[in-house]
């Protein structure tokens, strides 16, 4: 069974980038390539223990387990060492981004207390897209009972389109709700 979004991405969102557009073929057309989900824990320094709950959380939100990413200089302010655990990540591909993102557009976004919609201003100039979210109890799959701390996390989409307006288009008939620009002012 293929992902719902999958679906609707080849039946409605490729011909219509096509019309929009005017993309030669349909390998020309910008597509989602893989999700990147980060959860930095930089009190990991003091209590590695709290590394494991923030992989946990991780994980159940990603559906697949997290890696662990360790420090690339020490900061002796931070009291951080080189080599030192202060991140879970997740990299999603294929069927498990596609449902990664009908979650998080379908429940977890509007979720969020006052939303009005995600900004339009964290496109990186080369066609991604980074969220930052505040906590991870938006999503369902984590029990709200055993989350010790609010943790944020950014989700970042890595798309194949080459500028941020062909990125933002693609991303927006995915269902990514963008902040009205009336409204972010």
């Amino acid at each position: 069974m293929s992902a719902r979004l999958k679906e609707a991405y080849v039946k409605q969102v490729v011909p219509r980038l096509i019309k929009e557009r005017s993309y030669p073929n349909v390998m020309a057309v910008p597509k989602l390539q893989k999700i990147v989900v980060n959860m930095g824990v930089g009190e990991a320094t003091q209590n590695i223990k709290v590394l494991d709950s923030a992989m946990e959380d991780l994980g159940k939100i990603a559906g697949q387990k997290p890696a662990v990413r360790r420090s690339r200089k020490s900061i002796a302010a931070f009291k951080l060492r080189q080599g030192m655990p202060i991140a879970a990540t997740v990299t999603l591909r294929g069927d498990r981004m596609y449902e990664f993102l009908d979650r998080l557009v379908s429940v977890a976004l509007p979720r969020v207390r006052d939303f009005r919609g995600v900004p339009t201003n964290s496109f990186d100039g080369r066609g991604n897209y980074t969220l930052g979210l505040k906590d991870q109890i938006i999503f369902t799959e984590v029990d709200y009972a055993k989350v010790e701390k609010l943790r944020g996390m950014n989700v970042t989409f890595v798309t194949s389109a080459r500028t941020d307006e062909e990125s933002k288009l693609l991303l927006q008939y995915l269902g990514i709700p963008f902040r009205n620009q009336q409204e972010a002012r």
